[in-house]
């Protein structure tokens, strides 16, 4: 058991016998009366979402939990397909369970991943990666009425607003929780 005032983003909790990650935590002191959290969790199974608010001094019951370093080979369309690191034993999960990774994953990377029961429950993606710009439209000299930015499209699929100067073949910093370019990174 864990108190709610000890829960953090990405605590693992068992609610009505599912697994459910926190994605999101806000505390809350009011004026009067006791403190408490404002949690909004994800099922990695179903993709449920709960949101749930507790008092700080209130019990949740958290669960075990195991990362491990996974590497990302490829996803076929329906299923992400990954090898553990220690073991090589290789794994696939549904896409469904995280419709937003689809294009933040390289092929290769290693990314760290949070398993219970044998069933995985998250992948760590870090705050910021650099992608190649595979596919970007040619900028119209003096076309800075609409704020200078145009859509690229990244080795993995992602498209990403960035200022016009940016061309094909240049690498660019993103930030994997926003998908917002960041900045152009020079060799």
């Amino acid at each position: 058991m864990i108190k709610a005032g000890q829960i953090d983003k990405g605590t693992a909790l068992l609610i009505k016998g599912q697994p459910f990650v926190v994605v999101d935590r806000e505390f809350v002191n009011p004026g009067k009366g006791s403190a408490f959290v404002r949690l909004k969790m994800k099922s990695p199974s179903t993709g449920q979402t709960l949101s749930e608010t507790m008092k700080t001094q209130d019990n949740a019951e958290d669960i075990s939990v195991m990362d491990r370093d996974c590497q990302y080979l490829y996803n076929d369309g329906e299923h992400f397909h990954f090898m553990m690191t220690d073991t090589f034993e290789q794994i696939e999960v549904p896409m469904s369970t995280f419709p937003d990774y689809e294009f933040l994953m390289k092929d290769g990377e290693t990314y760290r991943c949070t398993f219970w029961e044998d069933q995985l429950l998250d992948i760590q993606l870090p705050p910021k990666v650099i992608y190649l710009v595979a596919e970007a439209e040619e900028a119209v000299k003096g076309d800075t009425v609409q704020g200078a930015t145009k859509y690229v499209t990244t080795e993995t699929g992602l498209k990403v607003r960035v200022p016009i100067f940016i061309k094909q073949g240049e690498k660019i910093r993103i930030n994997t929780e926003t998908k917002e370019y960041i900045e152009r990174v020079n060799n």
